[in-house]
């Protein structure tokens, strides 16, 4: 039976009685014409307005008709009608629907058994079933926070996740429950965290909850990202999250909720506080989760990375901090191990930040300052390798070839070339858009370690990867070294001739002038050409790259002196056989 035609039938059982209606209650438009006999026993406020309505009054007050305005009651005429339907005898049902506005009226009221068979329905009810009590308390506020009814319908809530968590129901897949959270607003599911809190639920369960309530409401906004209330839904779900120390929330899903913050504009505090709980969990997240942050709305365009160059800072941040309060208690072993995972987790944020580097670096509008921000903020010592960061940067340069050497130095200034592979210093000693200095120390590094290798020989301290890298580096200056050998044998080979012409011419002098004591002005004229060939021969034997060490030269300043030994006899006595000789690159 309704509660509309169960009222029609109090209504028309009052009008046929003998006695007539003595109490009137109106609410908004609607009048019930009612009896005090039946409603001042049942409830308080009602006798305690009636009796102030008669009590200046000299007739007796059970005779008097009596008239109360009822508006301000919960739930309004719709709820008066099913508590003055119990207060008759008549028979209605309890339900989902009408529970909250009931336990709300008969607060109101001031009734005895209504509110108690409310509360027995809800400690019976499903979880859908509290949950919708819960939602319909969002209608009656104030009045449910005031009267309590918000707060045991969340408690039941709570009760149900609990005892799901506990014993799972084997007929519904494992977190059913959580999906059932998205119809409450913020502020009550922020009251179903605390009572969950208050019942001592595990974190699990806690964060299962906060993940799936921010989840399904962050698809809310992301599926109409016009909505006026992004902005004030987005802090409503991040208000309502609970602290790392009470659940661990996933870091894919931090990530998204920071983006979608930072997109719809969100108050300074919010992405701040955003971006400290992703820093918090940053080793845990992947370079997906950090670039996510980075994009746009659409997720198309690098729109955030100031915001993910903070995020990386306040991880540093953290570490160090932890790194240096490690250093003041290293007295027991768990400060060493707990170094130990705090190095492991800044490498791998480091190698995360390198990914993210690279995928935002083919952005052409990026801007220098803000690519090397995110590349440089991870400190260079934190990478044992640099090759991540170089990959970042070359794809950088190659994405904006416009730039000159300053800024490509300064694109470079973010990686330690010293650290990189074998390899790596290979590709960039043949990249032609690093700058020149990045190039130098590249090869300057691949010297020094080729002459470590070197004069290490065979010792049983050098690794296999040093030995490979030894080896393949002397195959290569070999072939350098080859080259050079046949320039110098194409000089050697011209200043032979050269000497041969210039013995030739001296020889023939020293038959003419012989006969002759002084000279005559011609012949003193010869003789300082003979001295400046001298001195040319001189000057190109000290420009060869291999004097002292590979292909020798005497100098030929001997035949301008006038020296008595032929050309062949020279080159026989002085030519020496080329040495092996490694050049560094300084």
């Amino acid at each position: 039976m309704s509660a509309a035609s169960s009222m029609d039938r109090i209504t028309q059982w009052v009008s046929t009685q003998e006695i007539p209606a003595d109490l009137t209650i109106r609410i908004a438009h609607s009048i019930f014409p009612l009896h005090k006999a039946v409603m001042v026993p049942r409830c308080g406020y009602i006798r305690r307005a009636v009796a102030a309505a008669t009590k200046d009054k000299d007739k007796d007050p059970s005779a008097a008709s009596v008239e109360l305005d009822l508006s301000a009651i919960p739930g309004g005429a719709d709820a008066f009608e099913k508590v003055a339907c119990y207060c008759y005898g008549a028979n209605f049902e309890i339900n989902a629907r009408n529970a909250a506005a009931l336990r709300c009226a008969a607060a109101f009221l001031d009734m005895a058994d209504l509110p108690r068979r409310v509360d027995e329905f809800l400690a019976q009810a499903a979880l859908p079933s509290a949950v919708a009590v819960l939602r319909s308390c969002e209608v009656l506020l104030p009045a449910a926070e005031e009267l309590g009814v918000a707060r045991r319908a969340a408690d039941a809530v709570a009760l149900r996740i609990c005892n799901e968590a506990l014993f799972p129901t084997r007929s519904s897949p494992p977190g059913w429950w959580a999906a059932e959270l998205a119809a409450l607003s913020p502020a009550s599911f922020q009251k179903v965290a605390t009572a969950l809190r208050c019942r001592r639920a595990s974190p699990e369960v806690l964060a299962a909850a906060a993940s799936a309530y921010a989840e399904l409401a962050l698809a809310e906004v992301l599926a109409d990202p016009s909505r006026a209330d992004q902005r004030g839904l987005v802090e409503s779900v991040v208000e309502v999250l609970p602290s790392g120390a009470d659940a661990p929330i996933p870091a894919a899903l931090l990530c998204r909720v920071l983006n979608a913050a930072v997109n719809s504009e969100a108050s300074a505090k919010t992405c701040r506080d955003l971006e400290l709980r992703v820093a918090a969990v940053l080793e845990h997240a992947t370079a997906g989760d950090l670039f996510s942050v980075a994009l746009d709305g659409a997720g198309e365009r690098v729109r955030n990375a100031d915001t993910v160059r903070r995020v990386v800072a306040a991880f540093v941040e953290r570490q160090q901090a932890a790194d240096s309060q490690g250093r003041r208690s290293r007295r027991s072993s768990m400060s060493e191990v707990a170094d130990s995972s705090g190095k492991s987790a800044m490498e791998k944020v480091a190698r995360m930040v390198d990914e993210v580097a690279a995928e935002m670096a083919t952005e052409e509008s990026l801007g220098i300052s803000r690519f090397v921000g995110v590349a440089g903020a991870v400190p260079k010592e934190a990478r044992a390798c640099h090759d991540g960061v170089y990959r970042a940067v070359d794809i950088y340069l190659k994405t904006h070839p416009a730039l000159d050497e300053i800024e490509r130095e300064k694109v470079c200034s973010v990686m330690d070339p010293l650290k990189l592979s074998y390899q790596a210093r290979l590709h960039a000693s043949q990249n032609k858009r690093l700058p020149l200095q990045a190039v130098l120390s590249a090869l300057y590094y691949d010297q020094l370690k080729l002459r470590s290798a070197i004069s290490a020989g065979g010792s049983e301290d050098a690794d296999d990867y040093d030995t490979r890298s030894a080896a393949e580096q002397a195959r290569a200056q070999a072939m350098a070294d080859a080259s050079l050998a046949r320039e110098n044998e194409a000089l050697r080979s011209e200043l032979a001739r050269m000497q041969a012409y210039v013995s030739g011419m001296q020889q023939q002098h020293s038959k003419g002038s012989a006969s002759s004591r002084a000279a005559s002005p011609a012949e003193k004229k010869k003789k300082a050409s003979f001295a400046f060939l001298g001195s040319v021969s001189r000057t190109l034997s000290k420009l060869n790259p291999f004097r002292g060490g590979g292909w020798a030269i005497k100098d030929t300043a001997s035949v301008a002196d006038g020296g008595r030994h032929s050309s062949s006899n020279a080159l026989q006595q002085h030519v020496v056989k080329p040495k092996r000789r490694r050049f560094s690159i300084s």
